[in-house]
This record gives C-alpha cells, structure tokens and sequence, in this order.
C-alpha cells in the first residue's frame, strides 16, 4: 500500500523564516536556515515512534505502535507505504554498523535485527532466564555493541503491547556486537525512555521519564572499555511539565530532545548545549517522541510526532552511525 503525503490541517504555506524555528540562545542562531521551513510529511498514524534513516535507499522508516506497523517515506517521491505488518508493536529503531534494521518490540518484549535478506534475528528477549519489560529505545555504538532501554510501558495496556506482569526491574542494556553477550548497565533510572551518545562516545545520555518531582535527561561516563557506565548525574531538569522524549546528538554535541505532552507550548523539539543550556526550540501542532537525521547529508531533522511525521533542513549534522 502506497498513498501520496497527507499534509493537509496544519498550515496552508511556510513563512520564512519560520517562526516555528525559536532562537532562545545566540548559539542557536547558527544552526537555523533562513529559507527552511517546517514540512509535515505525513499523517494518520496513531502514535508516531523511532524514525531511523536509510541513506543508500533514500527513505525514512517510522514506528505506529498502536497501529502494530512501520512505515516507509521516500525521500524522492514523498510517497509512503507500509513497510511491515504487523511488528509486534515496534518501537525505537536504529541501523547497526552494516546497516541492518535494529528495532525494540513491546509486543515480543525483544530486540532484533533484520537481516538483509529480511529475515528477523531475536537479540535479546530475556535477562537471566527472565523476560523482558517492552524495550524502548535503542542506539549502536562505533563497536557494534547494541545499547537500549528497557521500560514497562508497553505492559502496562493493550495499547502499545500486551497488559502483562514485569518480572525484571527496568533498565538500561548492552549488547556486545562481536559475542552477543548481554549486560545490564543500570537499573536505577525511573522509566528509562530515549538515549544517545555525545559525538565522541565518551557520554551517554538517558531520558528519564518517570523522575520524581520532574523528569530528567541523565548523563553517565562511558568507560574506557566502552563497556559500562558510571558516574550519573542530571543533564537536564525538565521542570514542570516537562517531557523529553527520544533524541539525537548532532556532531556539535547538541542534544535534539522530542518534548511535549505537558502543554501545547511545550510541543515539539528542544535544543540543549553540551554545557546544558538550553538554546533552540522547534515548535509542533502535536507532542515530539522521537527524532533522528537523515538525508544525503545528514541535515534534516526528522520528527516523529503524535500522529504525523515532520521535517526540517538544518544548518548541523547528525552524529553518523547508530
């Protein structure tokens, strides 16, 4: 199934530049084009999730949970389509370093890889003989190794998943990318959502989701190793209705945050600084969960968005890789 983009309900023409595009820091003035505009690429999905780029395709591919699908957009045509039916509620998804699809699965409650003959490889379902929560989001580092996190929100309805028990507490994995062996980083986040790694490697960032009195971004060490982290502390106090989400590192080490979810004033992306400040906001009609880079040059930022999916052209790139 292939439909032409559905764009209508939002705004009948771009103005530039637009004022969807807010400077709250002179940092931020760099990375803005005069001439780009917001674009809604798409609508009609349920709850837009894990979009992930496909360079040598030339395509976008985004997660409707609810839905139980992921779709396609062509970067060409604009068209989109369903890429797979069903997906065992597809969450986050990523691209590891041979370029094979890497996705969490509330549905399953596991991770896996699909190969480029299309056949699906489970990672990880289980920690020490124990399911799964409903894995969340999910990076790959220069290594290979598979880095996610591992919530129950995609267990707690018929939703996003199948209602059902925990039997781990949440946490935050690794997968090593040569033997396969699994660790768990952490199990001290309260709903552990997005993460990313800073340009360098030398961080990784989590979205805390469920934090007490306010969500968070948390920042730990990497190790020298590469293998665990340590050191945690709090990035970003989101304040009071504050709601990051998934996020990206562009290779400034600026952290692109989906937000929303308190207010419609919230809506859309945030931008942080690496020293934490806050510097940029790109305001959406609808709440931000997720965003990655794509394009030819790793300029446009994609945002997948309540039910739609945006875009923008930005003067930055994404960090390459997972």
């Amino acid at each position: 199934m292939t439909d032409t983009p559905k764009s209508a309900g939002w705004r009948e023409h771009s103005r530039y530049p637009d004022p969807a595009i807010e400077i709250l820091d002179e940092r931020f003035e760099q990375y803005r084009i005069f001439s780009a505009a917001v674009e809604r690429l798409h609508t009609g999905c349920r709850w837009s999730e894990g979009p992930v780029w496909f360079g040598d395709g030339r395509y976008l591919l985004w997660s409707d949970i609810p839905n139980n699908r992921i779709l396609k957009w062509e970067e060409e045509t604009g068209a989109v389509s369903v890429h797979r039916k069903p997906t065992d509620f597809a969450n986050g998804n990523t691209r590891d370093r041979q370029g094979r699809l890497v996705t969490c699965e509330h549905g399953g409650r596991r991770v896996t890889r699909t190969e480029h003959d299309g056949a699906v490889t489970v990672l990880m379902d289980r920690f020490e003989g124990k399911r799964l929560n409903s894995p969340n989001d999910v990076v790959v580092k220069s290594d290979g190794s598979i880095w996610f996190t591992d919530p129950v929100f995609g267990i707690l309805g018929n939703y996003e998943g199948h209602k059902a028990e925990p039997e781990i507490d949440q946490g935050v994995y690794r997968i090593d990318g040569e033997s396969g062996e699994v660790s768990c980083l952490t199990t001290d986040v309260l709903g552990p959502n997005g993460l990313c790694f800073s340009p360098d490697e030398s961080l990784l960032y989590v979205v805390e989701s469920r934090g007490v009195p306010t969500r968070k971004i948390l920042a730990y060490d990497v190790t020298a190793d590469g293998r665990d982290i340590t050191g945690k502390r709090v990035f970003i106090d989101a304040g009071p209705g504050g709601t990051p989400d998934g996020m990206r590192c562009d290779v400034d080490g600026n952290l692109w945050c989906g937000w929303g979810m308190g207010t419609a004033e919230l809506d859309g992306v945030l931008v942080y600084a690496p020293d934490g400040a806050k510097i940029g906001r790109i305001a959406l009609p609808e709440r931000c969960a997720n965003v990655c880079f794509g394009g030819r040059k790793r300029n446009r930022l994609f945002m997948a968005a309540s039910q739609s999916l945006y875009a923008v052209y930005v003067n930055t790139q994404g960090v390459a890789g997972g």
